[in-house]
């Protein structure tokens, strides 16, 4: 699935190598509590990316679902000490291999699975 390695990526420590599986055109939206980011275009994509701070976030995949070129993928999103901090779920529409759409949804107070509670 192109958007479980996109997040792979996107945790890994080259982040922006994720870049590499989105369209030059991509067009996105990133739903975040009291903030979304638009975007159209991988720089737009890329500047998101950039901007985020180097904390070790990881995003836990728990479920996932292609249907055509729609790719859908529902987990948590941890922290380096292994703390849940919310539940993700993203949606990306995958032309040529490539995302060209993209949706992700982020909710600390909500989600289908508990979320861990780290190291002790």
């Amino acid at each position: 699935m192109i958007i479980e390695d996109y997040y792979g990526r996107l945790d890994g420590s080259d982040p922006l190598s994720g870049l590499e599986l989105v369209a030059p055109d991509v067009e996105f939206l990133i739903a975040i509590p009291g903030h979304d980011v638009r975007g159209f275009g991988r720089d737009d994509l890329e500047a998101y990316v950039a901007g985020r701070p180097a904390v070790g976030r990881r995003h836990v995949v728990h479920r996932r679902a292609v249907d055509g070129d729609l790719e859908m993928v529902h987990g948590v999103v941890t922290e380096a000490d292994g703390r849940g901090t919310g539940s993700f779920t993203a949606t990306a529409l995958v032309t040529d291999g490539l995302v060209t759409r993209y949706q992700a949804f982020f909710r600390p107070d909500f989600g289908m699975f508990p979320l861990p509670a780290g190291a002790a």
